[in-house]
């Protein structure tokens, strides 16, 4: 019996709902005594371009129930609830087809497994490369990928290109796609760890992944899709395993192994997982039980002297969809195209407790006194004007301190929002316009806060020890508001956007947005405590 990597993998039959695309560009042809479906690199482009255009805007009906279903447990926190409305309502509002539901449109990953049966003439990676362009390029998207012009200088390629393509030999007369968009968020939460078969025993196990969950943060957005994958002939395969599971690509494997190495989920253990990550505290990223929607654990085979795991998440912007070529057509996975019937009838106050409002036109002294004393948790809402810079922006405020240079006047003014923005379409103050994660920005915190600068922050996810002393040590407030909610921001809440420094660095620019109604919550006080803190603490209880 064969044991490669095709018997590794043993899916079930895929019930995927597709929806024919068209009929056009495909057909059969007979050589040399057999049938062959043969397909013009045309419609590689095509259904790329449907494909990326589709997972910009659209979600997965499961995915949207599972929001749904935050809404009506009883058991949900009101934070909880709070942030899955505010993903429902970004959902229905990236549906429209003009803002994407994140701002981080991600890098377009394509896996496809191309029949022995099927020929198309030219390159199809260049083909199917050619329709992500072009959806980059035609719609309000954001261009991530940076080409190295040498070991330290980058430049932003332009194009979203390029793109990563992978392309399988099959059996067969069908080609098959698996299209994603991964941001960069979710993608930096992917981990490999090398282990060995002493953590191959419930309590060991159970100590590492309780560990490892919580330290997964709230950086990447969740609810997550969290995959883990424990073994693997190879560290490559362990990872691109847990990007496939995390896709709900491998949901019909079998459920049990066999002595032919083949790949199985354990169905107890992703009970056990999610149960774990209920308990953490972490909640759908300010509190509660909805840290994940759902757990998949994969096992592999492995090399004797090697244990493999990994670890990683689909976030809060789920994108990914099926397609297939085959006799009948062009056909692509069926998305939720109304996701607004997934919204109930809630009346915001009912998400409340106590909603403390923030003028942020104010100088920057009153503003922290409007904050100073306020518990970590608390939520705000926020009006008034906002500072945008990222990594550039910041390394470039390092290089003038280190030239003795004063830093320009208003990164002492207003609060410092941790964003760079996709397009604007025509007729909106901004295109999506989400936060960036803060963990990128610690090493700057003190010797910014020291000089009077950046004493407020706004962004996603947990903070270092750094950034709590520094805030402690100089009066500072680091806000978080929600991962995943882009799209909504962008049309609600943000209401003028101005480049005022580094215009040449596009996205990474430092922008001035007036904002109104804008969802955050304090994170950090001025007195260095941190809502995180408490989650580390049920870490530490869960492992014991």
């Amino acid at each position: 019996m064969s044991h490669s990597a095709a018997s590794i993998f043993q899916l079930g039959k895929d019930t995927t709902p597709y929806k024919l695309l068209t009929k056009d560009g495909v057909q059969e042809e007979t050589w040399n005594g057999r049938k062959m479906l043969v397909v013009k690199p045309e419609v590689l482009t095509m259904l790329s371009k449907k494909a990326f255009t589709e997972i910009s805007h659209f979600l997965r009906e499961s995915h949207l129930k599972m929001l749904r279903s935050i809404l009506d447990d009883s058991e949900a926190s009101n934070n909880d609830k709070f942030v899955a409305l505010e993903l429902l309502r970004n959902a229905a509002i990236a549906a429209g087809g003009t803002l994407p539901m994140c701002q981080d449109t991600g890098t377009a990953i394509v896996v496809a497994h191309k029949g022995d049966r099927v020929w198309t003439d030219g390159d199809d990676a260049e083909a199917i490369a050619e329709g992500a362009k072009k959806t980059y390029a035609e719609c309000n998207l954001r261009y991530s990928q940076m080409a190295p012009l040498s070991l330290y200088q980058e430049a932003n390629t332009g194009s979203n290109l390029p793109a990563q393509i992978e392309i399988y030999s099959e059996h067969g007369d069908a080609y098959e796609f698996l299209f994603i968009a991964k941001g960069g968020g979710s993608a930096n939460k992917s981990f490999l760890l090398q282990e060995t078969k002493s953590v191959l025993n419930p309590d060991s196990l159970r100590k590492l992944l309780t560990d490892k969950i919580a330290g997964l943060g709230t950086s990447a957005c969740p609810p997550y899709h969290l995959a883990i994958v424990i073994g693997g002939l190879s560290a490559e395969m362990t990872l691109k395993t847990v990007k496939l599971a995390s896709c709900h690509y491998l949901d019909n494997l079998p459920t049990e192994g066999d002595k032919t190495g083949r790949a199985f989920r354990d169905l107890n253990l992703e009970a056990e997982v999610l149960e774990i990550s209920r308990n953490i505290g972490i909640g759908a990223q300010f509190g509660g039980k909805y840290f994940c929607h759902d757990v998949r654990v994969i096992r592999l085979p492995r090399h004797g002297a090697s244990l493999p795991i990994g670890i990683g998440v689909s976030c809060s912007a789920d994108r990914q969809i099926m397609a297939r070529i085959d006799a009948g057509g062009v056909w692509l996975e069926e998305l939720e195209h109304d996701p607004a019937r997934f919204l109930p009838e809630v009346e915001e106050k009912q998400l409340e407790t106590a909603v403390i409002k923030v003028d942020l036109t104010r100088p920057m002294q009153e503003i922290r006194a409007a904050l100073s004393g306020r518990p970590v948790g608390t939520r705000l809402m926020l009006t008034g004007t906002l500072l945008v810079a990222r990594d550039i922006a910041h390394a470039k405020w390092k290089e003038m301190i280190e030239k003795g240079e004063e830093l320009p006047e208003y990164t002492k003014q207003h609060p410092i929002y941790y964003a760079g923005p996709a397009k604007t379409p025509t007729g909106y103050a901004s295109g999506s316009f989400g936060p960036t994660t803060a963990g990128r920005m610690d090493s700057y915190a003190d010797l910014l806060m020291s000089r009077g600068a950046s004493l407020i922050t706004l962004a996603k996810g947990n903070r270092g020890k750094n950034v709590r002393e520094a805030c402690g040590r100089w009066g500072g407030f680091y806000l978080g508001t929600i991962g995943g909610a882009a799209a909504r921001l962008a049309q609600d809440s943000i209401k003028k956007v101005e480049v005022i420094d580094f215009p040449d660095l596009g996205m990474e620019a430092v922008f001035r947005i007036e904002i109104e109604d804008f969802p955050a919550f304090v994170i950090i006080n001025d007195q260095g405590e941190d809502f995180f803190a408490s989650v580390a603490e049920s870490r530490v209880a869960l492992t014991k």
